[in-house]
Parts: structure tokens; sequence; C-alpha cells
């Protein structure tokens, strides 16, 4: 025989809403609001606008190199909220030293733009091997140091 269970789901609701929680709340001891998700509070960090530049091949290399075998740096940066800033300026430290090593080492063994009209496949594989001369020295004296 069927019964209307209205009784029941009624103390059902109360006692869930005696139990339910706040979605935002604010701990006036460290001046964070935490956002609740499933049981827990998780705090609500945003990264300012500045640290969130884009970060390239060269702050790639360096936040690998970093984690791998300078962990103490790493992790300081992290908790500071310094890393996403300090890793754009090594990328940016890096690619003008990387424009400007392609170009004095181009001047430097006479690649031209002729030579790229006359002889494309010459000036390719040149043009190549002076791009893997300035990584090699970018990789030595900013990435790995």
């Amino acid at each position: 025989m069927w019964r209307s269970g209205a009784c029941d789901i009624c103390a059902n609701i109360k006692i869930l809403e005696d139990y339910t929680k706040e979605k935002y709340i604010y701990n006036e001891q460290n001046g964070l609001w935490y956002e609740l998700q499933g049981d827990y509070y998780i705090p609500c960090l945003v990264l300012d606008e500045e640290d969130t530049q884009p970060i390239g091949m060269w702050g790639r290399k360096y936040l690998r190199y970093i984690k791998e075998h300078r962990r103490a740096l790493f992790t300081t940066l992290l908790i500071s909220g310094k890393l996403n800033s300090h890793l754009a300026k090594i990328d940016n430290r890096a690619k003008e030293l990387f424009d400007r090593l392609v170009k004095q080492l181009a001047e430097k063994e006479g690649i031209t733009e002729q030579l790229k009209a006359q002889d494309q496949m010459a000036w390719v594989g040149a043009m190549n091997s002076i791009r893997n001369q300035a990584e090699e020295i970018i990789n030595a004296e900013i990435i790995y140091t």
C-alpha cells in the first residue's frame, strides 16, 4: 500500500538546510576568501594581470631546468608568485640575445641576401648552423646557469 511520505521529506529537507555550507567564506586571520568545492573550502587565488605574460620556448626550457636541477629556486619563485614574471624576463632576454647572435654570426660568416638569391639550399644550411650555434650559446649562458 502506498503512503504519502511528505512528513519524512520535510524532515530530511530541514536536516539538509542545517548542514548546507556557504559557497564563499572569508578568513579574517589570513585575509583570504575560500570557495566551497565539494566538501572542502579551497582558497580563491588569482594571478595578477602582470604575472600572466606568455612564456616562449626559452622560458619553458628554463622552467624545465629549474624544476629538475634547482628545486629551491623553483619553489621560492613559485611560492612568492614571481615564477611567471621571472620566466618572462628570461624568455625576453634569451630572444633578444638569440636575434642579436644570429645577425652577428651571419655577418661574420658572410651569409647575405645575395647568397639566399643565388643558392637557397646553401643559405638554409648556413643559417641552420648559425641558429644552432646561437642556441648553444644561449643554453650555456642563460638557461643552464
